[in-house]
């Protein structure tokens, strides 16, 4: 990464700390999971139960565990920084979820895990390769696990023979676990969104390639979900609903931020669309 977008990005971390009264410490991957559309994915992946105890691997302030407090039984969160440990039983304390959460402060790739049902973790790079190997380990068998990486770390746990990023994690990974890439529909919603980025999304969305695969792809989902197909159904315009639905017809990719591709590619999973 050239160096004046790293130090950008670490005056920006910065800046995200003050605004929470808390100082980030980037030098061991603390990053917080703000956008509540990831969180609200995140959960919906992860198909939580009412009766599941969940394991949460660095917490931050609670964005992630508050979410899944009202959802489950209980959570574990496994914290590093005392600062933010406070931060979150501040959140939930006087709170029906209080009782709820348990709090263990410590490195988690040198403790015992718990048992758990459901693992969900948004991990640092730096313990993303030990933490999954201590976690593939583990007994007794949990049911899933709902972690997020760096994109390449994750593309080398899905990587095939003959891929370059073929390694020792994949081939150890796929042998003790059926290993899936979730959100991988956001390349492929930004793929087409860049092509041509100063034309608008409505134009975009309106190559024969893009509506043939998105077609596709709707199809199995509702085959899947054993959801009826009208006989004058029609994917392109359900494309150009899903666009004007979400407000952005007439916008283009040059100009859109991370959170408005993030609602966009909710819109269109919310109608059955899928880009993976």
């Amino acid at each position: 990464m050239p160096k004046v977008k790293a130090e950008n990005r670490c005056r920006q971390q910065r800046r995200e700390g003050q605004s929470s009264g808390i100082m980030f410490n980037t030098g061991i991957g603390q990053h917080i999971l703000k956008n509540p559309l990831i969180v609200n994915n995140i959960i919906e992946k992860a198909a939580l139960r009412p009766t599941d105890v969940v394991l949460e691997v660095g917490p931050g302030t609670g964005n992630l565990t508050v979410k899944m407090l009202e959802k489950v039984k209980k959570v574990i969160a496994c914290e590093l920084d005392p600062r933010l440990v406070g931060e979150l039983q501040k959140r939930v304390q006087g709170t029906c979820l209080a009782n709820k959460l348990e709090i263990k402060v410590g490195d988690v790739l040198k403790t015992d895990l718990p048992f758990f049902d459901t693992c969900v973790a948004n991990l640092p790079y730096q313990i993303s390769s030990p933490f999954v190997f201590k976690l593939l380990l583990h007994r007794p068998f949990f049911r899933c696990a709902i972690l997020m990486f760096q994109r390449e770390f994750a593309l080398r746990l899905v990587a095939k023979p003959g891929n370059k990023l073929y390694c020792r994690l994949s081939i150890n990974t796929q042998l003790l676990a059926r290993v899936d890439h979730l959100m991988k529909e956001w390349d492929g919603l930004v793929r087409i969104a860049f092509v041509r980025k100063n034309k608008t999304l409505s134009a975009a969305f309106k190559s024969s390639a893009v509506q043939q695969l998105l077609d596709q792809n709707y199809r199995i989902h509702c085959s899947i979900h054993n959801i009826e197909i009208p006989e004058n159904f029609k994917i392109a315009e359900k494309i150009q609903m899903v666009l004007k639905n979400t407000g952005f017809s007439e916008k283009r990719a040059r100009s859109m931020d991370i959170d408005d591709f993030i609602r966009v590619l909710h819109g269109f999973n919310s109608e059955g669309i899928h880009f993976s």
